[in-house]
């Protein structure tokens, strides 16, 4: 029996979960098929995450087992895989099983041969049906060994020739097209409850960034109106830690009542930068709220020692879905006496029958109280009380993709709200990543306890993390960040590039697998090619590159056609785009250092997609103030739509009109 197993070594939180289970786990590698092949077994690959509720349940009921852990030993190879850790292996896997079942998600499970080629699939199961399926797999291995060796090759040659959506006109999208991805949207808006589609509901950040840069550019109020009625409501919904700050992964509801506790650094990341920028947008008393608590959660309860950012906080506590935040109403009456819980049962939607589970309630925030100290007075001394109840778990391993986000909207919140601590935790993340994680000149995918991981980076680390470089670099007007992020861009083309203009998900020199990896759609973050051509647009406006703006345009060319008619999965293709049709606007403000009230002014009411940068004039590395000097003696800005600019201007009014046109 094995008491301690290979898993015990690894750098993945959710791969020491398990490090402790009876089941002889290896970790994903030549060995392990080397192993399978030696004993001539089928391989188990089970694939999860450290914050992934189903994951602990079958890990439970299964492989903390030991008549489980006996069938599993005497006749598989068991290998283990963090999806977050191996977001390549992850993709080509699910593949199979949503080609197999129809669906997908987490825990996978998949049954593989000798040589990778998945013959069997599926997600979660209960232990008993778990066993059944061992066993009938072990006696078809030995008894049907062709069939079994046939339909890992049928499968395998399947996934392989897995088809990239049809590249249709390869133009970019115009006007039209990005009206008729509106358009689109409107159609499936849940106008009553904000969001788009039923339950369950995700939070649809990309598409609301498109939203956002739609209607900055058009004034389209319907536009404007989707983003503040989704926004609106899941701020006020139990989604949203009406406490702590910071989002929950999903609502399994429509209405954003129950959530889906795990909180992600992914999600909290990119609704921190689209709150910040409703805010800029509107001046949002709501949503400058958000911004400020989402911060704060990410600081206080996501930040690591060595200055990056964990990876989320798991959906259970001791085994229990919810049990740090739910709440009844006697639970209330006991920190904050009977009158007070009154107010806050009334206030935070906790009923005696509950929204949740065993008559408990999430807390949700319908409307506003009159006197906004009354909720933070509730609020301070119920997030103290919650504080001594038992916490969820953190998955503290850094991926460079999630930090690339959070240095992205720390930066540019910090920036706009006045918030210096928040830009220098964007900065202190950045060192890490690039003094860490970038090894040889090339990006590894984690690190934990400041110990890079042996993954390579994908598309989407490249993407996001020079994404946040270059929104570092426009809040601090220091080159090292633009010049790290076009190192890192050209790796992107240099080695991820498509025939076509587009992108793959890994590099032409990672590890080859049944498929190289190509998904252009967003799910729950951007997909790799949108955050790289973001980039590809950012740096092309900051520095003036051609090459890159090209760039950028080819890969959003790819895919043009079917993200204007599927744009709920291509939100963050769909917002470059509308950068590229804007321009993007550019902003360069000579003569203040840095800071003043042109400076504030731009940072403060730029559009969406805009690139600002203040400092002294003609400061090297700087190459959107170069001949832009000061006029007559003062400090003046220069607003450029795709290198054409318009007249210097030396007061916020002159800038704010030439903004608005």
């Amino acid at each position: 029996m094995v008491t301690v197993n290979r898993l015990a070594s690894a750098t993945s939180p959710y791969l020491l979960q398990h490090r402790d289970n009876p089941v002889d786990w290896w970790e994903w590698s030549d060995e392990a098929f080397a192993e399978a092949r030696r004993r001539d077994v089928p391989i188990l690959l089970s694939v999860g995450y450290a914050a992934c509720h189903w994951c602990h349940v079958m890990a439970h009921e299964s492989f903390e087992d030991d008549l489980v852990a006996d069938v599993l030993n005497e006749n598989f190879v068991s290998i283990k895989v963090d999806r977050e850790e191996r977001p390549d292996i992850d993709a080509v896997y699910m593949d199979a099983t949503t080609a197999l079942t129809g669906q997908g998600g987490w825990p996978m499970t998949c049954l593989l041969t000798t040589d990778g080629s998945p013959f069997y699939a599926g997600t979660y199961f209960p232990r008993e049906q778990f066993l059944r399926l061992l066993g009938a797999v072990a006696r078809t291995w030995h008894e049907q060994r062709g069939e079994v060796d046939a339909a890992g090759e049928r499968i395998a040659a399947a996934i392989s020739r897995a088809a990239f959506p049809d590249t249709g006109s390869m133009a970019l999208p115009g006007p039209a097209e990005l009206d008729t991805a509106a358009a689109a949207l409107v159609g499936q808006f849940d106008a009553e409850h904000g969001g788009f589609g039923g339950a369950p509901k995700f939070p649809p950040s990309m598409v609301l960034e498109f939203l956002l840069r739609r209607h900055e550019r058009t004034g389209d109020p319907t536009s404007l109106a989707m983003v503040e009625k989704t926004l609106d409501a899941m701020a006020r919904g139990g989604m949203y830690d009406q406490l702590g700050g910071g989002f929950a992964r999903y609502s399994v509801d429509a209405e954003w009542v129950v959530p889906h506790f795990e909180k992600m650094l992914y999600d909290n990341a990119l609704l921190l930068r689209v709150y910040a920028h409703w805010w800029r947008l509107t001046g949002s008393v709501l949503a400058e709220r958000v911004v400020r608590e989402t911060a704060a959660f990410l600081l206080r309860d996501l930040r690591t020692p060595e200055g990056g950012f964990a990876s989320a906080l798991d959906a259970d506590t001791d085994g229990v879905e919810g049990l740090t935040y739910a709440w009844t109403p006697a639970q209330l009456d006991e920190v904050l006496g009977p009158q007070d819980g009154a107010v806050a049962a009334s206030l935070f939607a906790v009923t005696d029958v509950g929204t949740f589970e065993h008559g408990a309630s999430t807390l949700q925030l319908p409307v506003d109280p009159s006197d906004p100290a009354v909720l933070e007075d509730l609020r301070v001394r119920l997030f103290a009380a919650r504080s001594l109840r038992p916490q969820p778990g953190r998955d503290d391993k850094v991926v460079t993709a999630w930090n690339g986000l959070a240095i992205a909207a720390l930066a540019e919140a910090g920036a706009a709200l006045g918030e210096p601590s928040w830009v220098r935790a964007a900065r202190d993340c950045a060192e890490l990543l690039l003094g860490t994680h970038l090894v040889n000149r090339r990006l590894r995918r984690t690190s934990r306890d400041g110990a890079v991981g042996a993954a390579d980076g994908v598309l989407e680390d490249h993407g996001d993390l020079a994404d946040g470089l270059l929104a570092l670099h426009q809040v601090t007007a220091d080159p090292r960040w633009s010049t790290a992020a076009g190192d890192i861009l050209n790796v992107a083309l240099g080695h991820f590039g498509a025939e076509d203009g587009g992108l793959y998900d890994t590099a032409d020199d990672a590890e080859q697998l049944l498929r190289r990896p190509r998904d252009p759609t967003d799910n729950a973050t951007p997909a790799g090619s949108s955050s790289v051509a973001a980039a590809l647009l950012a740096y092309s406006a900051l520095t003036g590159s051609g090459m890159h703006r090209g760039a950028a345009e080819s890969v959003v060319a790819v895919v043009a056609d079917v993200a204007v008619t599927q744009p709920r999965f291509f939100g963050w293709t769909l917002a470059v785009a509308e950068g590229l049709l804007a321009g993007p606007v550019q902003v360069a403000v000579v003569g203040e250092g840095g800071d003043g009230a042109l400076t504030r002014a731009a940072v403060r009411h730029r559009p969406p997609g805009a690139v600002v940068v203040s400092a002294e004039p003609d400061t090297a590395g700087l190459p959107l103030l170069a001949d832009r000097p000061l006029v007559g003696g003062s400090a003046a800005a220069y607003v450029c739509r795709g290198m054409v600019c318009d007249l210097p201007v030396t007061t916020t009014d002159d800038l704010l009109a030439a903004l608005r046109r």
